[in-house]
């Protein structure tokens, strides 16, 4: 038989082997020079994500869970063939999933409505995680994701990974450093949704596919396939459109630059916020634009309608970069032996590397919960600023609206309205249960 977790732990310190200590679902220190990791959320980002984790000969994808059986049957399969084995576990229930024996990390790829519930239930088990952006689907869950994170002490990653590569990197060395001079106004390019939502009609969801439970936590609508697999971001129910997609990258990279990882704007404006015209499929704005105050003065400016990406503007210079490159104002800023200056931030260049060694480490990883929930903070804000047609003024320490009862109660996720409207309760007790 194979030996318990205890059984193998007791073996190993009498003799005196060295160890790699990664938490476990125990809730022990588990021994294992290999990480096993659950995918939870296996179709797009999910997939990638999970081919990137077995790439790595530290790590062994164990389980797979998702709501969409043919997804998860196909999925399990791969990991199998990959390993030359039967061994991969499949679920289609994460609580069922995380009573497994072994476990030590998890990867959730799931629509952004399931991010907080599930992410919480795996930081109380004591298994590390990685999860996609935006962290939660709302600001609540955010502040209550990285308060349990931080209780825990679970590595945390982010699927940020923009962090992880010298492109983003030194540009956010060469703002830190003052080469700009002082910051005055920035940018943060973001895609344009889709003003043209399919046609409404009457569908019957999958067999294969448990509905009810796809919708989790959020309130139910009838299913429609064009809000469904990879569409499901474009109703406020489920996600949180382009905005809310995007800003977990590239307004993280301008925090990053600004030095503003725990910290956040003063003032939140809305100056332009389209939805499509018929909502009954899709109802995401798919044209938007805000701005921000920060409490060092910088105004930002958060759009479809500017290049994507990071723009910054300084009193000595600028910079521009995106998933294409970057663009200088100065030449020798390109030039790979120019030394920005003393302030070098932290040095990441493969992300699910960096996760598997924080894992094993103990050490913070680059992409923290705190960060990525105050990324997309402000556009949690132009979401409720859209709503109420108001300028929301916002304490960033304290993470309050200041003097609006109505925008503080859709913060606090007690609203009547999308998307805060309170969870269905049955579906969210890790999130709501303060002793789980």
């Amino acid at each position: 038989m194979r030996p318990s977790r205890r059984q193998f732990l007791a073996t190993a310190a009498a003799a005196a082997a060295p160890l790699i200590l990664t938490r476990g679902a125990s809730g022990e220190s588990a021994p294992s020079s290999r990480i096993n990791l659950a995918c939870i959320g296996i179709r797009s980002m999910g997939n990638g994500n999970m081919n990137a984790a077995m790439s790595h000969s530290d790590c062994r994808v164990a389980a797979v869970c998702d709501v969409d059986e043919e997804y998860l049957e196909r999925r399990r399969n791969e990991v199998n063939a990959r390993y030359e084995n039967e061994d991969c576990k499949a679920f289609t229930d994460y609580h069922e999933l995380l009573e497994m024996d072994g476990l030590d990390a998890v990867m959730i790829a799931t629509p952004d409505h399931w991010h907080a519930p599930i992410a919480i239930a795996a930081a109380r088990k004591g298994l590390d995680i990685y999860c996609e952006k935006p962290i939660t689907h709302t600001h609540a869950e955010g502040k209550k994701l990285v308060s349990v994170v931080e209780e825990e002490g679970v590595v945390w990653q982010t699927g940020s990974q923009q962090r992880s590569e010298y492109r983003f990197r030194r540009p956010v060395e060469i703002v830190r450093n003052g080469l700009l001079g002082d910051v005055q106004e920035a940018e943060v390019g973001l895609p344009s949704g889709n003003p043209f939502p399919p046609d409404p009609g009457d569908f019957d969801p999958p067999g294969h596919v448990d509905y009810d439970q796809w919708c989790g936590p959020s309130p139910v609508l009838p299913y429609h396939p064009g809000r469904f697999h990879g569409s499901w971001r474009w109703h406020y129910h489920y996600g949180g459109g382009q905005l809310q997609d995007w800003i977990g990258h590239h307004n993280d990279i301008l925090h990053w630059m600004l030095d503003m990882d725990g910290s956040g704007p003063t003032e939140v404006e809305i100056a332009q916020f389209d939805q499509p015209q018929d909502q009954e499929v899709w109802n995401a704005a798919w044209r938007y634009e805000g701005f921000c105050r920060y409490p060092n003065g910088v105004r930002t400016r958060i759009t479809n309608r500017a290049r994507q990406g990071v723009t910054v503007y300084g009193t000595e210079g600028w910079l521009h970069v995106s998933r294409s490159g970057y663009a200088m104002s100065r030449p020798e800023w390109y030039d790979r032996d120019f030394d920005p200056g003393p302030e070098k931030v932290y040095e990441s260049n493969n992300h699910w590397r960096n996760f598997l060694d924080c894992v094993k480490s103990r050490e913070p990883a680059i992409a923290p919960a705190e960060a990525a929930h105050r990324a997309t903070t402000p556009g949690h804000l132009m979401l409720i600023a859209a709503h109420l047609g108001q300028r929301l003024v916002w304490e960033p320490d304290t993470e309050q609206i200041i003097d609006n009862e109505e925008a503080s109660k859709l913060l606090a996720q007690q609203g009547d309205v999308m998307p805060w409207m309170p969870w269905r309760t049955d579906w969210c007790e890790d999130y709501l249960n303060e002793d789980a």
